[in-house]
C-alpha cells in the first residue's frame, strides 16, 4: 500500500483502500509518513474518512490537520461537534490554529470562541453547545418528533434537556424515558435530576466523574444564572478522566506539562507512527551496542592465552556476560515502570538508587555464592583449577552489581538531560557490563591461576 502512495499510483491506491477496513486504514495512516499520510486520507471515501479521524489520538489529529491544506482542514473541522473543534485548535500549532480559526465560517468561529474563552480543563471547555432542549409544556409525543428531526449523531442525542423560556435548567429526561412513556406526558412530569448540573467553570475531570457516577449519557453545563449553554457528552467526558489520570501519573512521577508532551510525543511516534523515526532513534542507540561487542571482542582476544592454556574459562564467559544484562533489564523495567506511577522521584533519587544498587548486591552475593560454587564443582575440582570458582563467583558479584547500578542511573541521567531513555538505555547498559564483568572475569582468572 504505502509504494503505491510513494509512486503515486493514485488508481491503484484508492482502489485498495476501497476495500480495507476503518481499523486497517487507521493502521495505514499511522505506517505512512506525513505527505502519504494526506494522501491517503484524501483518497478515503467521506464516510470512511470521518470514522478514521475519530479513531486517530488527538496528536495524529492535529498532525495531520497541519499538514492538510486550508481548505481541507476546514472541511475536516466542519463536520467536528464545537467542543471537538475547540480542543483541535487548542492543540493546534499557534500559527496553524489561527489559520484554521479564521477559515471556519462565522457561527462556527463564534461557538468555538466561547469554548475557548473558558479556562483550560474546565467543563466549559468539553462542553457541546449542541443539544437538544425543550420545554416543561412540550408532551412526549411532540419530544420525539423532536428527536427523530434532530441532526445530532446519536452519541449526543441520549438525553433531552428541559429549559424554561429564559434557558434556565429545569432537569433532564433520556430518549429511553421518552419512548416509554405515554404520548401526552408533558416533559415537566418527566424530567429527573434538576441539581445534577456543573457549571462552567467547574473542573473537568470533576464534572466527569459526576456523569460517571450517574450513569448517564450526558451532563448539563449552565452558567452562573443557570442557564443551559451545553452538555458533557459521555465520550468527552472519559477522554477527560483518561487525560486527568495520565496528568496525576506524570506529575507524580516529577514531569511537567512539557515534559509529558515530549513523552507523549516520542511513545507515539515510536509505536504508531511511520517506521523511519523508530529505526533512525533506535539504531543511533544500537551502534554503542555494536562498538562496545568490538570492544569485548578486543577485550577477549587480549586475553586470548588465558582461553588457550585453560579452556574451561571460556564456559562461563556468556554466563557472565547474560547474567548481568539481564539483571540490568530488571532494574530499567522498574525504573520506568516506578516513573511513569510516580514511585521514583527524579528529585530525591539519590535514595531510592542506594536502595536499588543495596538489593543488587544482595543479589549478586546470592549468585555469586551458587555460580562459583557450580563452576568449582563442575569444572575447577575435575580440572584441578580449583580458583576458577572464585573467579567466577567474584565476575557475576562485580557483573551484577554493576547493572543493577546502571539500570537505574542510566535511564535517570538520560531522563535529566532529555534524551529518550526508553531505546536508549539498555544499549549503553549491555556494553559496559559486558566490558567490565568480562575484564574483572579475564583478570582474575589470569591472576589467581597465574596464566598469561
Amino acid at each position: 500500500m504505502l509504494h503505491t502512495l510513494r509512486d503515486r499510483d493514485l488508481t491503484t491506491a484508492k482502489e485498495i483502500l476501497a476495500g480495507v477496513t476503518v481499523d486497517e486504514a487507521v493502521t495505514i495512516l499511522r505506517e505512512a509518513p506525513a505527505t502519504e499520510r494526506v494522501l491517503a486520507y484524501r483518497l478515503l471515501d467521506k464516510r470512511t474518512a470521518a470514522e478514521v479521524f475519530d479513531l486517530l489520538t488527538g496528536p495524529e489529529e492535529v498532525d495531520l490537520l497541519t499538514a492538510m491544506t486550508t481548505s481541507e482542514a476546514t472541511a475536516v473541522l466542519e463536520s467536528l461537534d464545537p467542543d471537538d473543534q475547540a480542543r483541535l485548535l487548542d492543540e493546534a500549532p499557534a500559527g496553524v490554529a489561527k489559520r484554521l480559526l479564521a477559515a471556519l465560517p462565522e457561527s462556527d468561529r463564534r461557538r468555538v470562541g466561547v469554548l475557548l474563552s473558558y479556562p483550560a480543563d474546565s467543563a466549559g471547555r468539553l462542553a457541546n453547545p449542541r443539544y437538544l432542549a425543550l420545554r416543561p409544556d412540550t408532551d412526549a409525543a411532540r419530544a420525539l418528533e423532536e428527536v427523530r428531526d434532530s441532526r445530532l449523531g446519536p452519541e449526543d442525542l441520549t438525553t433531552v434537556f428541559v429549559i424554561d423560556g429564559e434557558r434556565h435548567y429545569l432537569g433532564l429526561v433520556t430518549v429511553a424515558e421518552l419512548v416509554r412513556a405515554a404520548p401526552g406526558t408533558l416533559l415537566g412530569t418527566l424530567a429527573r435530576l434538576p441539581d445534577i448540573a456543573v457549571t462552567t467553570t467547574a473542573d473537568a475531570a470533576a464534572a466527569s466523574r459526576l456523569l460517571q457516577l450517574r450513569d448517564l449519557g450526558a451532563l448539563p453545563v449552565i452558567d452562573s444564572e443557570r442557564r443551559l449553554v451545553g452538555a458533557l457528552t459521555y465520550d468527552d467526558a472519559m477522554d477527560a478522566l483518561e487525560d486527568d489520570a495520565s496528568e496525576t501519573m506524570y506529575r507524580k512521577a516529577g514531569l511537567g506539562d512539557p515534559t509529558h508532551a515530549k513523552e507523549l510525543l516520542r511513545s507515539e511516534r515510536l509505536t504508531r507512527g511511520g517506521i523511519l523515526y523508530p529505526v533512525r532513534v533506535r539504531i543511533a542507540f544500537l551502534m554503542v551496542t555494536l562498538a562496545g561487542g568490538l570492544m569485548v571482542g578486543g577485550l577477549i582476544e587480549r586475553f586470548e592465552d588465558v582461553l588457550a592454556a585453560v579452556v574451561a574459562v571460556a564456559i562461563f564467559v556468556p554466563l557472565i556476560m547474560d547474567m548481568g544484562g539481564n539483571v540490568g533489564t530488571q532494574s530499567t523495567t522498574i525504573f520506568a515502570r516506578g516513573l511513569a506511577l510516580g514511585h521514583i522521584d527524579p528529585k530525591v533519587f539519590g535514595r531510592q538508587l542506594f536502595r536499588e544498587v543495596r538489593v543488587g548486591a544482595t543479589m549478586a552475593l546470592i549468585l555469586a555464592g551458587i555460580g562459583g560454587t557450580v563452576a568449582y564443582l563442575w569444572q575447577g575440582a575435575p580440572n584441578d583449577i580449583p580458583l576458577l570458582g572464585l573467579a567466577v563467583g567474584l565476575s557475576l558479584f562485580t557483573s551484577v552489581t554493576l547493572a543493577t547500578f546502571l539500570g537505574f542511573a542510566l535511564p535517570w541521567l538520560l531522563f535529566r538531560i532529555g534524551l529518550d531513555h526508553a531505546p536508549g538505555a539498555d544499549p549503553f547498559i549491555t556494553t559496559i557490563k559486558d566490558f567490565t564483568g568480562l575484564a574483572v572475569y579475564f583478570s582474575l582468572t589470569a591472576w589467581l591461576l597465574g596464566v598469561g
